[in-house]
């Protein structure tokens, strides 16, 4: 910010010391400057200067004593109290809070869980007779330790292995849907609301049926995923305890998500956490937008495919003998004269399509046509599906 002095001197430079009388009394209405003359002109501009001048200093002292109100802190913080708790946070909240997560989205992992949801609802029905509804209630990224933080206890950690990932994941089932489904399943009287929990250990019996459970959601698992690759999910053991069930590092990010279990008026939680380590092998499949038929190979395309090529006609022809001869000597030739070739009726005949040399064969005739006999397989192709990935990936480059 410029000085007294400084402003003095800038003053002295644009000739403003002589003309400061003529901006004060200048009327602060509007003015025409068409009816202005050359000196009020330079009046009007050096009022100008001078009040830029001024309120640069009045906006300088005044900025500095600028005191926010409640609303602009919360804004700058990433406070919101109207705000719901899935909205995403911002500010200096949004930084400082290592529960984030941000990674890609996986649309094709969506696709997976709703295709479990509707297997495993048949499943369960079948497994308790009851009427069961089973239902997504989020797919979020978190971060592993804090995902064990805050598992509400008495909760069943089940470490599951995924074999062809050699890798591990966890899911969680809450006290109240274990409660809930052995009510269902030993014909306990209907409860509603939320079951009282007790604090003690879950009994043999409890944690057989909580087993066979989460076995048959691991089995529909293996469905859900199933057109995207085979994977089959290995229950390995059973925790109460989560620091027994740290099959990552905490700070690892990992995919967490929720299903709903409600049969009537009873129900509860399962969570399926998988770190991204894990799904690492698919994620190629799990960034695709959308799901077909079938990934890879389709049978019913390969057989049309087939059926056509095998009714397309080619022309096929039997070269007997080729020889180079000099221009001169083909320019030359009058009818009559003898081309020597240097074969004899036992020697092989070679077959050709276009420029593929395909087998080789015995030149013979039935009655009055000219035959040639197959005396050995077709040579083997010379284009592999190398060279049709490479055509692909130069196409990509372009």
């Amino acid at each position: 910010m410029a000085g007294p002095t400084d402003q003095d001197k800038l003053s002295e430079d644009w000739g403003l010391e002589d003309l400061g009388e003529a901006a004060d009394d200048a009327s602060p209405g509007p003015v025409d400057e068409s009816e202005m003359s050359d000196e009020e002109r330079a009046a009007a501009a050096a009022a100008e200067w001078a009040a830029m001048l001024e309120g640069g200093d009045a906006d300088g002292e005044g900025g500095a004593d600028r005191v926010l109100n409640q609303d602009e802190i919360d804004s700058l913080l990433g406070f919101d109290a109207n705000a719901g708790g899935n909205v995403e946070l911002t500010g200096v909240q949004a930084l400082i809070n290592s529960a984030l997560v941000s990674y890609e989205r996986l649309p094709m992992l969506e696709i997976v869980f709703d295709r479990l949801v509707r297997l495993a609802t048949t499943s369960l029905r079948n497994f308790t007779s009851d009427n069961v509804e089973l239902t997504m209630d989020s797919i979020s990224s978190v971060r592993f330790g804090d995902y064990l933080n805050s598992i509400p206890l008495p909760a069943i950690l089940s470490v599951i292995k995924a074999e062809e990932w050699e890798n591990y994941g966890l899911l969680t089932v809450d006290s109240n849907l274990i409660y809930s489904m052995i009510d269902v399943l030993l014909g306990g009287r209907r409860i509603g609301g939320n079951i009282r929990v007790e604090g003690r250990p879950y009994t043999t019996i409890e944690m057989a049926l909580a087993r066979k459970m989460i076995e048959i959601i691991l089995d529909d698992t293996h469905r859900a995923f199933e057109p995207v690759t085979q994977i089959n999910f290995k229950l390995e053991r059973m925790e109460t305890n989560p620091r027994f069930a740290a099959i990552s590092r905490p700070g690892n990010a990992a995919i967490l998500i929720e299903l709903r279990i409600e049969m009537d008026d009873r129900g509860g939680k399962i969570e399926i956490l998988l770190p991204y380590a894990t799904i690492e092998p698919i994620r190629e499949q799990l960034l695709q937008m959308f799901m077909g038929e079938k990934f890879g190979r389709d049978p019913i395309w390969e057989g049309h495919l087939a059926t056509e090529i095998y009714q397309a006609d080619v022309e096929i022809e039997a070269v007997l003998h080729e020889q180079q001869l000099p221009l001169s000597r083909l320019l030359d030739l009058k009818p009559g004269q003898t081309l020597m070739f240097e074969r004899s009726p036992s020697d092989p005949v070679r077959l050709r399509c276009g420029d593929v040399e395909l087998t080789e064969a015995i030149m013979g005739h039935i009655g009055n046509h000219v035959s040639v006999r197959v005396t050995r397989p077709l040579n083997p192709p010379k284009v592999t599906m190398a060279a049709f990935e490479a055509i692909d990936e130069t196409m990509e480059g372009r």
